[in-house]
């Protein structure tokens, strides 16, 4: 993702040179502060510094098997070092100017080296190898001068070919991975290429064409090529059996380094600015499935690939063409076994595209007789078989050609609207490609048929009964059914590499790391991750067919339970969803978040195993039942208090009672009382009040009780002996009242107003145990599926019996009460959960209130259907974006406004 890592400073000034060490996570780095230093990248830290050069460090390498670092510099050297005894064990002098690159040979005991002198020289090191090989000559026991000539005349290094040829100062030059090759770029703007032996070295070519210096030439580690960037401002890649220049990139800023990946089909630049990093060729093999078997080619043969007998045999050998031109689209025709190769011109260059077309023979390739191909090359961008023998091509003028098998024009038709690619869309139909929508174009009528508007599209993936299809942009998918219309878009921060439909209508497709799914209404998932991109062909069950980037098929297993288990419940095939509920294993934040998200979270409780997400999902989907098992678990203030709320509003007041108690909230469980006309525990919770200290809420007990001398005796014992005067008088305790006024000043006795009121607050007069009615609606889905199934799934969990006493919900240490004995409050009986008001079948009516009288036994109510919301009216029924955003619709304005600009 272009994301920096790690950032090293410890050189004092710039960095002229960096290599990693191909075993051990280290990399060594020169720069101009003469210092070599060895890095541990995954320690983040320097090891050490060595010193020695007198001048600019341009360049600095590992070697691939010894314990040695190859360096040059501006002192006119190369010196080489041993990195594990830190020390300098050669220093090779010759050069007379700069030197600017040195590198070990990968195979031999060979250094080349390129210096601003305009040469060329390549070192035999073997003498340093046999010195380092020898008995007891280890660097500590070594007392002789780095490059000094021994005893016996034999010096570490010496120059074994001095190549001369280019006319300005040499910047670059590298050894070829397996030839006898070097590749030189200089400052006369030229790319040398040399050819050594033991003998002699010699020019082999020169390759023209910088109009700069050129900063910096390698071969590709696996391709026959060169590459090379300059000054100019361009970077290069030639052929390197023609020597000709193949392709060229153009920047805007001067590149000065390059570097190949030794595996993947990637090369990285470096310019003023930063870097590029680039793709060689295309990775993805031309491919086209029919039926039970995939055509595809790989080094220049048609190999078909048979699904479930693993049989991959060559076809026919296709033509050799331009170099530049890669097959990109394949187009098979079973009724006259024909193919279609159309290509794409990695160049660019005009008038080198081409489709060629070819016979296969019924049996070709069984036998193994594999032959040249005899197809018909024509110009043109693509080519599509539109029926048994008509084919339909996009030649470069935006034409549409429709063709016979015998390639003769039967009909021209002129396109509008910028097309610039074709696609398979049934028999006598296309799909056009613009660079902002595609269209399903009737060639019989010569008219669009549908269109819809998704910019950049790459690819179209048809499903199997050609009914959905899936427009694969580069970080986008968009799904529309036949007649174009839209169903969904999921967007990926990655480039999206292939996409096929399975025997479900389930779209599975394929990031560089991941093989994804999605559904039509754009439900997706991960279904496995990938260690290298691969290229689906098809779905079969839970096996990919797949091609990688050598073009080899492969067969991946995948778990595909996840998205057919949400297929289901999305085609609402309830009896599939139960049976996968009971026997799958479906577990994870990832099936339960979608379950929510869907409206089942009843489903989800059969997944979870955490008190948490119990609760929470118990909450949603409204059983309290299994919400009280989950709450008793956790014991906790927060839970206690959202069971609390959901009961009440369920009406379960004998569940809120339990909650009340474990939160200790007492000013809420004496209302509760109070409203269910429980009169023997709102006289306790007075009593508990008053032991508490609380004086206000024993005084507001004494209210729900109507125990006025229990008021008075509250008002009294807080000073407040003019209200409990007041409240004795106007309730006619006399005696009271007269012995509160004895002991109050005459001034202090209050006068009770002529036309005072008695003010009694109502006392409840019935008692209700049972829980308050509820009104009974339709069940779901799953609990009818279900019924009768004492092993249920979906209920397994849910017969937590809510009558169990609930020990220490009081805090008995702190509870005491006077008279020594504890509160013994009577938890819910839990007979009447929403059973509703008893109807006494002998209760006499007048005749005008005689109203039949139906008890609810097991019935079933439907509530009305959520009505359409003004807002989504707006949506629906306005063309207007402003319409979309005051409705909320953020996405459908945006459309509105993207159509209109």
């Amino acid at each position: 993702m272009g994301t920096l890592i790690e950032k090293f400073d410890e050189h004092d000034g710039p960095v002229r040179g960096v290599h990693f060490h191909n075993s051990q996570p280290l990399f060594v780095s020169g720069g101009d502060d003469y210092k070599i230093k060895v890095w541990n990248y995954k320690q983040r830290k320097c090891l050490f510094t060595m010193l020695g050069h007198l001048d600019y460090i341009r360049t600095t390498f590992f070697h691939d098997e010894h314990p040695w670092i190859v360096s040059c510099s501006d002192d006119q050297t190369i010196r080489i070092w041993n990195w594990q005894s830190r020390s300098c064990i050669s220093v090779l002098t010759g050069h007379n100017h700069y030197v600017m690159c040195a590198q070990f040979h990968p195979k031999q005991d060979f250094v080349v080296s390129a210096s601003l002198d305009q040469t060329v020289r390549v070192w035999d090191i073997g003498g340093l190898k046999r010195k380092r090989a020898q008995p007891g000559s280890a660097e500590t026991f070594r007392t002789q001068t780095p490059g000094q000539i021994d005893l016996f005349g034999q010096s570490d290094a010496l120059v074994k070919h001095v190549l001369e040829g280019h006319d300005r100062g040499v910047n670059w030059v590298h050894f070829h991975p397996t030839q006898p090759l070097i590749v030189s770029g200089a400052d006369d703007r030229q790319v040398k290429l040399w050819r050594f032996n033991e003998a002699r070295a010699w020019e082999v070519d020169t390759c023209r064409g910088h109009y700069n210096n050129v900063s910096n030439v390698i071969f590709h580690p696996r391709n026959e090529i060169i590459i090379s960037n300059s000054e100019d401002k361009s970077i290069r890649l030639w052929d390197l059996n023609k020597r000709n220049c193949v392709n060229t990139f153009r920047g805007e800023d001067r590149y000065w380094c390059i570097t190949a990946h030794p595996t993947l089909n990637l090369f990285a630049a470096g310019h003023d600015n930063g870097m590029i990093i680039f793709k060689l060729e295309r990775e993805r093999p031309a491919s086209v499935v029919h039926e039970n078997s995939v055509f595809f080619i790989k080094d220049r043969f048609l190999r078909k690939y048979t699904f479930g007998s693993g049989k991959d045999v060559a076809v026919l050998q296709l033509k050799h063409g331009d170099s530049n031109c890669q097959p990109n689209c394949l187009s098979y025709n079973p009724a006259e076994s024909s193919i279609i190769v159309s290509t794409v011109n990695s160049s660019k260059s005009a008038g080198t595209t081409y489709y060629e077309v070819y016979q296969i023979g019924k049996d070709r390739g069984d036998r193994g007789d594999v032959q040249m191909g005899e197809g018909k090359r024509m110009k043109g961008v693509t080519a599509v078989w539109v029926a048994r023998n008509r084919y339909a091509a996009l030649d470069s003028s935006g034409k549409l050609l429709v063709k016979s098998s015998s390639h003769e024009t039967t009909k021209t038709i002129e396109l509008t609207g910028g097309i610039d690619y074709i696609y398979y869309a049934g028999t006598g139909t296309v799909l056009l490609r613009n660079p902002e929508s595609v269209s399903l174009y009737d060639i019989q009528q010569k008219i669009t048929v549908a269109s819809v508007r998704i910019p950049k599209v790459v690819r179209v993936v048809w499903s199997n009964d050609m009914s959905h299809l899936a427009l694969l942009c580069k970080r986008t998918i968009a799904i529309c059914n036949r007649k174009l219309e839209l169903k969904a878009t999921i967007h990926e921060s990655v480039k999206i590499k292939s996409a096929a439909w399975n025997e479900q209508g389930v779209l599975i497709y394929t990031t560089a790391n991941h093989i994804k799914y999605t559904l039509h209404n754009g439900d997706n998932g991960i279904v496995r991750t990938l260690d290298l991109p691969i290229y689906i062909s098809a779905v079969k069950d839970n096996n990919v067919y797949c091609l990688d980037r050598e073009a080899k098929p492969r067969v991946l297993t995948i778990d595909s339970t996840e998205f057919k288990f949400k297929l289901a419940l999305v085609d609402k095939k309830y009896d599939e969803v139960l049976h996968m509920v009971r026997n799958a294993n479906l577990y994870g934040q990832a099936i339960i978040a979608y379950l929510q998200k869907k409206g089942y979270p009843e489903v989800a409780l059969h997944f979870v195993k955490d008190p948490k997400t119990r609760f929470n999902l118990a909450v949603e989907c409204g059983n309290i039942e299994v919400a009280m098992s989950a709450a008793q678990t956790l014991d906790d203030a927060a839970v206690w208090e959202k069971l609390s709320q959901i009961a009440l509003q369920q009406g379960n007041h004998q569940v809120v009672e339990i909650a009340y108690q474990r939160t200790k909230n007492f000013e809420k469980l004496s209302f509760l009382y109070l409203i269910t006309g429980n009169m023997e525990k709102l006289r306790k919770m007075q009593k508990i009040a008053e032991h508490r200290g609380d004086t206000n809420s024993h005084y507001q007990n004494t209210l729900y009780t109507g125990d006025v001398a229990e008021r008075v005796k509250v008002l009294k014992s807080v000073g407040q002996r003019g209200l409990a005067y007041l409240c004795a008088k106007t309730h006619g305790m006399e005696e009271e009242a007269e012995a509160i006024a004895g002991s109050l000043p005459p001034e202090q006795i209050p006068q009770v107003p002529e036309n005072a009121k008695l003010l009694k607050p109502g006392v409840p007069i019935m008692k209700s145990d049972e829980n308050w009615p509820l009104l009974t609606v339709s069940k779901g889905i799953f609990d009818k599926v279900a019924a009768g199934e004492t092993t249920s799934a979906l209920d397994a969990d849910a017969g937590v019996d809510i009558d169990v006493e609930v020990e220490g919900a009081w805090g008995d240490e702190d509870l005491k009460l006077e008279d020594g004995s504890e509160p013994d409050f009577d938890k819910s009986d839990g007979e009447g959960s929403g059973a509703g008001w008893d109807v006494d079948e002998d209760l006499e009516l007048p005749p005008d209130l005689d109203i039949a009288v139906t008890a609810v036994t097991g019935g079933s109510y439907n509530p009305p259907a959520i009505g359409t919301s003004t807002a989504k009216r707006w949506a629906d029924n306005s063309q207007f974006a402003v319409d979309h955003l005051m409705a909320g619709s953020v996405d459908s304005a945006m459309r509105l406004l993207d159509d209109q600009v």
